[in-house]
């Protein structure tokens, strides 16, 4: 009896190595944002590991994370759609799998009272962080929807928290600036430094999304359907236990749950229908929009291949 159970406890953990064995090892670059945290949700309770995935997450600034990915550091990473062309433009091929998010007022302009309108800023001093980055580019995309170009403003580098205390603490040098949440609500609660005259509900056009080296998804494709459906997995535990779940993703970035339930309310988290819709058109429809927006203000020298951007087997 005794070699018996000796036999059986061998076999189970000869079971247990194997399936570790079996876990596909990854890193994965993302920030902070709030519309990336149920990516944490699946790592933090375990979906990741159900379905055969070690994956570890590293918070990596968007300026950085195409660095990381080219040194190998990370073989994934979550980024707005129009970052992802500027990373192919750059020769860092990457391929987006899934969709995240969209922003829905969580992105926005902030300006003086004094403007009543975004073609107002003409001549004027604007805030926003460096070239390449996702309020730069929401910058370029608001102006030109209005008129202008990047070239009829004078723009400052700050980031958007940066952007946000400066209008808060009434810096009389700045006209508008680029800033989100949690910033964004710092404003629209002290309307006499600023107002917001636009968000990405006036201008949808932050999208976020994951992707992963071609490598990568050509060496694992049973791992990249496993990370879609993890995440998917993720959106079905934040509707079934949303208490539980927000109180997760918001330790994950320094926040009570109650406070990251008011910061998700700027954003939806898409599901797999969602990723269907979005790739069967809009993706594409909105990345040569973005493409010919990033080539004309001088951000990429030429537009890569569009058709080679995301490969949507993995959301079926």
């Amino acid at each position: 009896m005794k070699k018996l159970l000796i036999t059986a406890l061998a076999a189970t953990a000869l079971c247990s190595a194997a399936a570790q064995a079996q876990e596909v090892k990854l890193a994965v670059g993302i920030s902070g944002w709030t519309g990336f945290a149920p990516l944490t949700l699946a790592r933090e309770t375990g979906i990741f590991k159900k379905n055969g995935l070690d994956v570890a997450i590293k918070k990596i600034p968007q300026k950085d994370r195409h660095l990381a990915i080219a040194s190998g550091d990370v073989q994934c990473a979550a980024t707005t759609v129009e970052t992802w062309v500027v990373w192919n433009a750059n020769g860092v091929a990457t391929t987006q799998i899934f969709q995240l998010d969209k922003s829905y007022g969580a992105d926005g302009m902030i300006v003086k009272p004094s403007i009543a309108k975004i073609s107002d800023l003409k001549g004027k001093t604007v805030a926003a962080s460096a070239p390449g980055t996702a309020p730069y580019f929401g910058l370029a995309w608001m102006l030109k929807k209005n008129g202008l170009s990047v070239k009829d403003v004078k723009v400052v580098n700050l980031e958007p928290q940066a952007a946000a205390n400066a209008f808060l603490a009434g810096n009389a040098d700045l006209d508008a600036g680029m800033t989100y949440e949690p910033y964004l609500s710092g404003v629209r609660a002290k309307p006499e430094a600023g107002k917001i005259i636009a968000t990405t509900l006036d201008y949808p056009m932050v999208m976020d999304t994951f992707g992963c080296t071609p490598k990568f998804l050509a060496e694992n494709p049973k791992a990249a359907k496993a990370l879609a459906d993890s995440y998917f997995e993720a959106l079905e535990m934040i509707q079934k236990e949303p208490k539980k779940s927000f109180e997760i993703m918001g330790a994950d970035v320094k926040q009570t749950g109650e406070a990251f339930e008011k910061s998700q309310a700027y954003l939806r988290w898409q599901d797999r229908a969602a990723n269907q819709k979005f790739f069967a058109g809009e993706h594409a429809q909105f990345s040569k929009e973005a493409a010919d927006l990033l080539l004309e203000v001088g951000i990429i020298k030429a537009i890569p291949d569009l058709s080679k951007l995301a490969d949507t087997r993995f959301i079926k």
